[in-house]
């Protein structure tokens, strides 16, 4: 029999839903006194929901049973709040389960959080020796393999400038790369591998295969990207709500995700979402609603209305939207930017209506990533918001007579039918 790495026995994590614990008594004292007189809490985030009932209880994670080999490459996957961050970060020490009992065997490199210990003020070389020490690796580790981590990041030239000036992706590119050489034989991943450019993610795909393969490292990895989880995983699980409600073949497993996707949905909240590294937040997303009919199918021609509402959190001028579309299989299907840009004054709520043409799209399952950004003068974009997964659907046949699209040959893009002006017919010559 394989030798275990973890084993997970019925576990659950338990959260109270609007209890004090702002951080500092003085903030605490002023949410108390604020609900004490119906009053809305001064501390609570924007957009947040003022009446939640004090103390309810909320399951993260409902009764998880889980072993997972020594050397398997298990993949986690799940709709938002499923309770994927969870798991790892009770895999991680983090925090404790509520019931239950977690047996790991071997150390764990976890990148839940890439970056958290970074200082702006201190150079590439000094972070990496501080985020080397926080992540459990000594300073001769670190000084063995301090060019490795430099080269592997690509930044050979940028080591001794202090991050605070580096872009977002040179950022987080260095953090992975950290991380990446902890010598441990358990890794933890969390959405980590979506850094950089492309070629630097087909680096860190290759690193983590090396992992799993080669290096016979156990690797448990959390993603919305099913082309990843299908490069890297050899096997997958799927919650939902916090309950596993499959374990074992990955092709499985993506099916039953795409199945619980499809589930179209019409009013989406993104207060609570957690936003990527990079973000300044002078514009956030609050919430989307389409207004198409839930009783109406969404057929691959038709248009999405919807409205979106956000709040300035800074004055800005010519800020821009855009929807990236995402294939169920996580290939970019394509992307849609607004015609018009965008100003606002410090404070302001904004609605802005928006029609989504889908005529371009092939049927079948679809995730729309809103995003804001703005241009300066000279054309470099910043992004101001970012959500995944802002809308999920599913667009069918126009008709039941039209053809079967085979979106893995011919792509998620549908353009124009063919237009045949003339058919001339001759006799062959023999």
């Amino acid at each position: 029999m394989e030798e275990l790495a973890i084993k997970i026995e019925h576990v659950s994590k338990q959260y109270r839903l609007g209890t004090i614990g702002g951080g500092t008594l003085k903030g605490d004292l002023q949410s108390w006194w604020a609900r004490v007189r119906g009053k809305e809490d001064p501390n609570s985030k924007i957009g947040s929901n003022q009446n939640i009932k004090i103390g309810e209880r909320f399951l993260a994670l409902d009764d998880i049973n889980l072993e997972v080999r020594k050397g398997e490459a298990l993949g986690i996957i799940g709709h938002n709040g499923a309770g994927k961050s969870t798991l790892l970060k009770l895999l991680s020490r983090v925090t404790a389960p509520t019931e239950g009992r977690i047996l790991i065997n071997g150390r764990i490199a976890s990148m839940l959080e890439v970056g958290t210990g970074f200082h702006p003020e201190l150079t590439g070389r000094e972070n990496v020796y501080m985020n080397g020490a926080i992540l459990g690796m000594t300073k001769a580790e670190i000084e063995k393999k301090f060019d490795e981590i430099v080269a592997f990041a690509e930044m050979e030239k940028f080591i001794d400038t202090p991050v605070k000036r580096y872009s977002s992706g040179m950022y987080v590119k260095l953090a992975f790369a950290v991380a990446a050489h902890l010598d441990s034989e358990i890794m933890v991943m969390d959405e980590v591998l979506a850094v950089g450019d492309m070629k630097f993610q087909q680096k860190c795909l290759g690193r983590m295969g090396d992992a799993a393969n080669e290096e016979d490292r156990t690797v448990l990895y959390v993603s919305h990207n099913m082309s990843t989880i299908r490069r890297l995983c050899t096997r997958c699980i799927v919650l939902d709500h916090g309950r596993l409600i499959y374990n074992g073949d990955v092709e499985t497993a993506i099916g039953i995700y795409s199945d619980c996707q499809t589930k179209t949905q019409y009013s989406y909240d993104f207060s609570q979402q957690k936003r990527a590294l990079g973000v300044s937040m002078n514009m956030q997303f609050l919430s989307l609603v389409i207004h198409n009919s839930p009783e109406e199918v969404i057929r691959s021609g038709d248009q999405i209305l919807a409205s979106i509402h956000c709040k300035a959190n800074a004055a800005f001028q010519n800020m821009g939207i855009r929807f990236e579309i995402v294939a169920a299989d996580g290939s970019v299907a394509g992307t849609m930017l607004s015609e018009c840009m965008i100003c606002a004054e410090k404070g302001q709520l904004l609605d802005i209506d928006v029609t989504i043409d889908t005529s371009h799209l092939a049927p079948g399952n679809y995730r729309f990533d809103m995003l804001a950004f703005q241009r300066n003068e000279f054309g470099v974009e910043g992004w101001c918001d970012r959500v995944s997964g802002a809308i999920q659907l599913e667009l069918q046949k126009t008709n039941d007579s039209d053809l079967e699209w085979l979106s893995h040959y011919w792509g998620h893009t549908r353009f124009s039918d063919i237009t045949i002006t003339e058919v001339k017919k001759n006799m062959s010559p023999d």
